[in-house]
């Protein structure tokens, strides 16, 4: 193992490693920094969040930049505000023992006319979001003429936010003979087309096996009904006394609902979603990392840019429709060596999104049980005897009052004194969970579900199959369902793939893909096979003697004030 000594960092940048804390390199800053160091190669990394990529590219950026040249030198792109300020804060650390070096974040919801006077004082770093880059770019404020190193952090990320119109035109600014870097969790079709078009032989750099969970991360699932998914929230909760994670779910209404029943109940519990504004969203995100929130409960938009170590659980109150997506969220917690749980509460109907994200782990889920009363109260009563045992004790302050406490609690003895002691918290949980019904959905009942619908034909197959990607029946340019493929079969058609940079988050459903379509090609009767909204995006197939029309027609469409990209995709195996 190569140590940060033996990489080639300067003196200085070593010096800041050393104040940081930093001891033994990561993977991935083991084979990034030295590259970065002696070649001038495009790098391809996949690493997940959380492994340290901030100091792969940030520390030989950094020492390779030129403080004494005014202009900018290298540009590091990320998806939002929050992962901005924190590579800003990262590379000013790195940058402390450098005199004059200047570091400059940009970003949407602050005034821009601020950041245009730091930027025109001069910058040599330069950390922005797609959409704010390009602003400035526009007003010819931001100057990329002098771009050595382009940085896309969590390049996936910027892409699934409808970042690639913003992406293109950054990339297509800067200098030729710039080094591209392009740090990425996933390699979604997309992305490997950025990388095609943009990148000069890149050296690709991997730290473990591409959208694979986090090894330090264990995966379990509880099975209930839908109407038992709160409550059985609550257990976990309950059941992990010290628990300090993310509570995700689909929507921020529902985001909403949980938090404001998780507070409601006495837990130490707030909500991150879209409704906040920015002043709002910092108040919540500072309580959280300070560790003055146990429990935070998101969407995956809101939780965005949200980096927080030390992270105990991650729990799934929904599984999320893309399997990429699960991945990330688990890669939040277990990190730096560190055990991380993830949990999803399932019920009857996700077991076919359950299949899809085990086959991208490479593992198997394990199933638990629902904590019971009894298990809940005996954690909880451990938990206490813990903190009692640990807890500091001011001699000094407390005298004063034992002399009344003694005489108080003079009539018990040792035993009796314990007993009362453990009841004023004891006895919470037991008149909670007192006669609690069994959540899990028994196994028999599953398996005699799975066996009638085995059973199903047609529409109540795929409802079966209720994969995360949400498949979709065969439809005529109507909308009509038609889930006989053979139609097509007998006609002699056979379909192109497509890929939309759009979807649910953007009030997109397949009705709407199909008018977009209609509209786009009038005149034409051209076929519409299988359509997948997803989160972010969708896939849909038309005819392929269409597949150049498409890509024509939809050029220059919006929809929902947002540019739509249309490209052709692989059809799934």
């Amino acid at each position: 193992m190569l140590l940060f000594e033996e990489m080639g960092l300067d003196p200085m940048l070593l010096l800041s490693v050393k104040e940081l804390g930093f001891e033994v390199p990561t993977p991935i800053q083991e084979k990034t920094i030295p590259a970065l160091l002696k070649e001038r190669t495009d790098i391809l990394a996949f690493a997940q969040t959380g492994t340290g990529k901030t100091a792969a590219f940030g520390l030989p950026v950094v020492q390779l930049t030129d403080p004494g040249l005014k202009a900018t030198q290298a540009l590091v792109l990320c998806p939002t505000r929050e992962l901005c300020m924190q590579i800003t804060n990262d590379l000013t650390r790195f940058a402390a023992h450098k005199p004059g070096m200047t570091i400059v974040p940009v970003y949407g919801g602050a005034s821009i006319n601020d950041q245009i006077k730091k930027l025109e004082k001069g910058a040599a770093i330069v950390v922005a979001t797609p959409g704010r880059a390009v602003d400035l770019i526009n007003r010819k404020k931001l100057i990329l003429s002098r771009v050595k190193w382009l940085v896309l952090d969590e390049a996936d990320e910027m892409l699934s936010m409808g970042f690639k119109d913003d992406l293109d035109t950054i990339l297509s600014l800067t200098p030729s003979d710039r080094q591209t870097l392009l740090f990425s969790a996933t390699m979604p079709h997309e992305m490997m087309a950025i990388a095609a078009k943009y990148m000069k032989s890149p050296l690709e750099i991997s730290t473990g096996k591409m959208n694979a969970g986090a090894e330090n991360v264990s995966h379990e699932y509880f099975m209930v009904h839908a109407r038992d998914r709160y409550e059985a929230l609550k257990r976990i909760a309950d059941v992990n006394p010290r628990i300090y994670g993310i509570v995700f779910c689909r929507t921020r209404i529902e985001t909403k609902e949980v938090a404001d029943n998780l507070i409601r109940d006495g837990y130490n519990a707030d909500a991150l979603h879209g409704d906040l504004s920015q002043d709002q969203r910092d108040i919540v995100m500072n309580r959280f990392r300070n560790r003055h929130l146990q429990i935070l409960v998101a969407t995956d938009v809101a939780a965005r840019g949200l980096d927080v170590n030390d992270l105990t659980h991650i729990i799934n109150y929904n599984l999320p429709d893309d399997p990429e997506i699960y991945i990330h969220r688990s890669g939040r917690t277990g990190r730096a060596g560190k055990k991380g749980i993830s949990i999803s509460i399932l019920h009857l109907k996700e077991t076919g999104k359950l299949k899809d994200i085990e086959r991208m782990l490479g593992k198997k889920m394990e199933r638990k049980p629902v904590p019971t009363g009894r298990d809940i109260c005996e954690k909880q009563l451990f938990n206490l005897v813990d903190k009692v045992e640990k807890v500091e004790v001011n001699t000094e302050e407390i005298e004063n009052y034992l002399q009344v406490i003694f005489r108080k609690l003079e009539w018990l003895d040792r035993e009796d004194l314990i007993r009362h002691f453990i009841s004023v918290e004891f006895n919470r949980f037991l008149e909670a969970y007192q006669n609690a019904p069994d959540l899990n959905v028994e196994h028999h009942e599953t398996s005699s579900r799975k066996n009638r619908q085995e059973n199903f034909q047609g529409e109540n197959r795929r409802e079966k199959r209720n994969s995360s990607y949400d498949r979709a029946d065969r439809t005529d340019r109507t909308g009509r369902s038609n889930p006989d493929a053979s139609r097509w079969q007998r006609k002699g058609i056979s379909f192109s793939r497509f890929f939309m940079n759009m979807g649910k988050n953007d009030q997109l459903d397949k009705k709407e893909i199909i008018q977009l379509i209609n509209r786009q090609m009038p005149g034409k009767s051209v076929e519409i096979g299988q359509i997948e909204v997803m989160r972010n995006f969708s896939f849909f197939e038309i005819d392929h003697r269409y597949e150049r029309d498409i890509q024509k027609a939809f050029q220059k469409v919006q929809f929902n004030g947002k540019r739509i990209g249309v490209e052709s995709a692989r059809p799934k195996e």
